[in-house]
């Protein structure tokens, strides 16, 4: 589900940011003409290639500020995860079976608290 909110609502907003949906939304019966038409002039003045240098580094921002986002709900979750299963939470961290999970493991089985000790060191530390 939360894909779907956050592809939907970073299409809506590329929609309405675009040049031309601007241009359309300024245009309203509040505003004087001459008002209008200097928008329309000043989109004129801007060259199409200075237009796409903005609408990209526009999306590069938008995409690094979801990619934030995604990274600290993901950080939260791990933290989940390792309280009930540390090794669990270190394999999902590290993305294979390695040292550092086997060491989750041993320490969880031996004692439940080592391991969980262990994990979120592991995991907090690096981030």
């Amino acid at each position: 589900m939360r894909p779907v909110y956050l592809f939907l609502s970073m299409s809506l907003f590329l929609l309405f940011s675009s040049p031309d949906a601007m241009a359309a939304a300024s245009i309203s019966r509040v505003n004087p003409p001459s008002m209008v038409e200097k928008t329309v002039e000043q989109e004129a003045a801007l060259s199409k290639k200075e237009i796409r240098q903005e609408r990209k580094s526009f999306k590069k921002e938008l995409k690094a500020k979801f990619k934030e986002l995604r990274a600290s709900d993901d950080l939260l979750l791990l933290i989940i995860i390792a309280i009930l299963l540390p090794p669990l939470a270190m394999y999902l961290y590290e993305g294979s079976i390695t040292n550092r999970f086997w060491i989750s493991l041993l320490l969880t089985l031996l004692f439940y608290l080592p391991g969980l000790v262990y994990t979120l060191v592991v995991i907090l530390g690096e981030n």
